[in-house]
């Protein structure tokens, strides 16, 4: 039953505390009392945005994680997804330049962790998180161009295995992520597969445990397989939920996007990946109770114009690089993959010592050493 309405101002709500008489405009008496509201506080509360959080300085970290496992094929036959065709950019390398492309435009210092996962390493070791450029302890290159030619590199010596596990890339992301000083940094990882997660229950636990971190996961699935599965970890439709622990997920941080949907356009698919990123990103701060601070004027290369940020906000335009943003090729764009494919690897490190031998530490993807007759064990390389 309609009762009354009452018509004010935000400066008259303000001027707490307030009575307000309300009024039925359509009833005998129009000017009979209905009920008095009372304001005995009035607050203003305003929501940050996308834009606000960038123009303060506020730093996009990308994680890349790309799928070396055997489903994808042997990469020297065509029908591979790995393969390196000497006149077009495969799946994988077309997914690597529409989303970092963009977001190396929000990233100060353009260095990018990077790592395979399923692969069979050159000591006959299967990793399920390893660095791509064959440095564990630094697995970071330059730019989107780095990205390619380390993924190029890492092809020549290591072998596709097996099987398609997610959750230890998703710890070293969530690890790195746990590192950054407060509102000043935001991680994304994007992982590059080509089939159904196998560890399913470790990969929803491992999401679930970073959920309250400063991370977003982009899931690009490349090929025609079926990715049912994903779907379900992108939790668009209900929230992600452990079947071992019964723990939520406290947010929504998941994005799956299957390739084969948008492949003839480099920015449709960039726009569907990203489009979840900025509220994703909001919503991190918002619950940390994290704002923004005033704008930094720079004059860096990596300067963002604001109205492309806005478009970001906006989820609408994260398909096209921010105007005057050039990439690595002469004239823009990046140059046709080179004949052959990869470029040739860096000679391999000299022979260990008699005794040692080399091993991978699963949780952080870093090689170590182990002397069989002392039982001694090592980080650095013997």
């Amino acid at each position: 039953t309609f009762l009354g309405e009452v018509a004010t101002t935000l400066a008259e709500m303000q001027s707490t505390p307030k009575t307000l008489m309300t009024k039925n405009p359509q009833g005998k008496d129009k000017e009979k009392n209905r009920g008095d509201i009372v304001i005995t506080d009035c607050k203003i509360h305003r929501e940050a945005t996308f834009l606000q959080y960038i123009q303060s300085g506020l730093n996009m970290e990308v994680v890349v994680a790309i799928d070396f496992t055997a489903s994808n094929k042997d990469p020297q036959t065509p029908q591979s997804l790995h393969y390196m065709d000497p006149h077009n950019y495969n799946q994988y390398q077309q997914a690597i330049i529409a989303v970092g492309e963009i977001l190396e435009a929000y990233n100060s210092d353009k260095m990018f962790p990077s790592y395979g996962f399923g692969g069979k390493l050159p000591n006959g070791q299967v990793s399920h998180c390893f660095a791509l450029n064959s440095t564990p302890d630094n697995p970071k290159v330059a730019g989107v161009q780095g990205i390619l030619d380390a993924y190029a590199y890492a092809l020549t010596n290591v072998t596709l295995w097996g099987p398609t596990n997610f959750a230890d890339v998703l710890k070293v992301s969530h690890s790195l992520a746990d590192q950054v000083s407060r509102g000043r940094g935001y991680y994304t990882l994007l992982i590059l597969t080509d089939g159904v997660v196998t560890d399913f229950e470790d990969t929803v636990d491992a999401i679930i445990a970073a959920s309250d971190a400063p991370l977003s996961i982009i899931i690009v699935g490349v090929g025609q397989d079926d990715f049912g599965a994903m779907v379900h970890l992108d939790g668009d439709e209900q929230r992600l939920t452990s079947q071992r622990t019964g723990a939520v997920c406290k947010r929504d941080i998941v994005q799956f996007v299957p390739f084969h949907r948008y492949r003839n356009s480099g920015s449709e698919l960039a726009k569907h990946v990203l489009k979840e990123l900025p509220d994703q990103l909001t919503g991190y701060m918002k619950t940390h109770g994290i704002q923004p601070g005033p704008p930094i004027q720079t004059t860096s290369e990596w300067d963002v114009p604001a109205e492309v940020v806005g478009n970001a906000m906006a989820g609408m335009n994260l398909g096209q690089p921010p105007p005057g943003y050039a990439s690595q090729a002469p004239g823009g764009g990046y140059p046709p993959p080179p004949p052959g494919g990869a470029p040739p690897p860096p000679p391999p490190p000299p022979a260990l010592p008699p005794g040692w031998e080399e091993h991978q530490d699963p949780s952080t993807g870093k090689l170590y050493y182990v002397n069989r007759a002392t039982n001694q064990t090592q980080w650095d390389r013997p």
